[in-house]
């Protein structure tokens, strides 16, 4: 006996390959033939995750809509498509790629929601957009035979995945607000540019080299986490993060992970650090300066008091050298004065002696000897006393002779 499966016919084989396959197909669900398991509640718990603006207006699907045909002047969203980054408003690069394809937001796999959602935050993150050129050169959007749209790229490896099951009746309806296409349509490829190439995407992204960008595009997922989206102004939630609104396009830094597993960049904790150093050197600073105020008025009032006192030393000053003039120059001059005085007396007194007796002084000029002859009233006084010094003086000449 041989073995039973060399001797099937593989005519047979092949029948039953394809009665497997055609089996699948019909177990998978087309999104026109699913009803939606989203309700009220969900909604719920979608704002406790992602915010939403007030005035966006979202409907329950009821159990005869499909994704494929919302409401007039709606859009269908898919619940993964939050997950992949999808905010309220879209981003005006996302609007425009879905306008030049032709398609709706409800079309894209949650692999290419999340590889553009990804693109556009790191080109901002770089401070540039995202164009559909340069999404055409990194890889190319095609679509199943359902209508769906994926994404692949030959030169790039590009890992996303979503861990989620059901996905395909977790479906709602968003007012269409913003012109987008709300019915499912036809792709079209968007052309490959020829004046794009490897060295153009590393200068727009200011990239070192392509290890540089295959390191950023194999972790794209993470670009579509809360904390960038809000970075880079597409998302208004920060409860999240201490993440902090910067510039559009502004450059952000790499998110890591903490010990305590939760998400939160160096950069942003030095840029934190700083701030709040910032804020203590500038009350350091009011404080030295209302110090220095404080200061500036005790000196004031001191000096305010001194004043009195200042003034009177330099009185001092100048009676003291009032006084040395007096002593000095004042003094002399009385001495001065004095002595010619005694000078006038005694020359007064000479001539009146000449003028009694007639005799001759030596020393005595004619001009001295014709001199005033009035006598002050010391005048006498002073006649007699010279005369009785001529009188002595003629006594020792006569005891001299004698």
């Amino acid at each position: 006996m041989g073995d039973p499966a060399s001797s099937k016919n593989p005519s047979e084989d092949r029948f039953a390959q394809r009665s497997e396959v055609s089996k699948r197909t019909q177990k998978a669900p087309k999104a026109d033939d699913v009803i939606s398991t989203v309700t009220e509640d969900s909604f719920i718990s979608f704002r406790k995750k992602i915010h939403f603006p007030n005035d966006l207006m979202m409907k329950v699907p009821a159990r005869t809509d499909r994704a494929c045909f919302p409401p007039p002047g709606y859009v269908t969203v898919y619940e993964f498509s939050l997950r992949a980054g999808l905010r309220f408003p879209p981003s005006s690069e996302l609007i425009d790629i879905l306008t030049i394809c032709g398609v709706c937001l409800s079309q894209f796999s949650y692999r290419a929601m999340s590889i553009v959602m990804g693109l556009i935050v790191l080109f901002r993150d770089r401070g540039v957009v995202l164009s559909s050129e340069c999404l055409s050169r990194m890889g190319r959007l095609f679509s199943d035979a359902q209508g769906r749209i994926s994404f692949r790229s030959k030169w790039l490896d590009i890992r996303t995945r979503d861990p989620s099951k059901g996905w395909i009746s977790n479906f709602f309806y968003v007012q269409n607000d913003w012109g987008l296409q709300e019915k499912w349509g036809k792709l079209k490829e968007l052309p490959v540019p020829l004046h794009i190439g490897a060295e153009d995407l590393l200068r727009i992204l200011k990239l070192h080299d392509l290890d540089a960008l295959h390191y950023e595009v194999r972790y794209l997922s993470r670009y579509v986490d809360e904390e960038y989206l809000f970075k880079v102004g597409l998302s208004t939630q920060a409860g999240r993060s201490h993440a902090q609104m910067l510039k559009k396009y502004a450059r952000v830094p790499e998110v890591v992970l903490q010990k305590n597993h939760s998400k939160r960049s160096g950069s942003e904790e030095e840029l934190v650090e700083a701030q709040a150093t910032i804020k203590q050197q500038e009350k350091a600073q009011q404080v030295l300066e209302a110090k220095n105020e404080r200061l500036q008025s005790v000196l004031s009032e001191k000096e305010a008091q001194q004043l009195p006192s200042a003034v009177i030393e330099e009185f001092k000053k100048s009676y003291e050298a009032r006084s040395h003039i007096y002593d000095v120059e004042v003094k002399a001059l009385e001495a001065e004065c004095a002595e010619d005085g005694f000078i006038r007396g005694f020359m007064k007194g000479v001539r009146s002696v000449h003028r009694k007796t007639g005799a001759e002084i030596e020393g005595l000029t004619p001009s001295q000897a014709s001199g005033d002859a009035s006598l002050d009233s010391g005048g006498e006084e002073l006649e007699s006393e010279l005369q009785r010094a001529f009188a002595l003086e003629e006594d020792e000449d006569d005891v001299e002779i004698l």
